[in-house]
């Protein structure tokens, strides 16, 4: 008999929360993740030089590309989420589709607290994936 672990709902919260943003993103729209994020969030992205420190240097961020984002579809792929108490830290590749081809492969890494009842995301990391190096 194999046993299987029952469904973490938690991890299904989390990765839940993560497919909605990115469902909005793929529209242009990064209110999701902006709606997600704490005052204290920090981020990384590849195409800035340094660290956003803060909501409102997020907001200004995302507010400079709102509209210019397009995706037809995307994929999680093998996401991993890791509850420490109050924290949550969700792992994933991630593809993005576009005319039925895959058009960026990436890697993220998003660390959430929950607040009250909240889960809220206070750091968030992406880089590019490079198969085969």
């Amino acid at each position: 008999m194999t046993m299987r672990n029952a469904p973490d709902p938690t991890a299904e919260e989390i990765i839940r929360l993560e497919k909605a943003a990115l469902e909005r993103w793929g529209r242009g729209d990064p209110s999701g993740f902006l709606e997600l994020s704490a005052e204290d969030v920090v981020y990384f992205d590849p195409f800035l030089d340094r660290r956003l420190d803060g909501f409102g240097a997020l907001q200004a961020h995302y507010e400079s590309i709102r509209g210019q984002v397009h995706v037809d579809r995307f994929e999680l792929v093998n996401p991993h989420v890791q509850v420490a108490g109050e924290a949550a830290v969700l792992t994933f590749n991630y593809l993005s589709f576009n005319e039925g081809a895959v058009s960026s492969r990436w890697n993220c890494t998003e660390v959430f607290r929950r607040t009250g009842s909240a889960w809220k995301l206070i750091q968030t990391h992406w880089s590019f994936t490079h198969p085969g190096r």
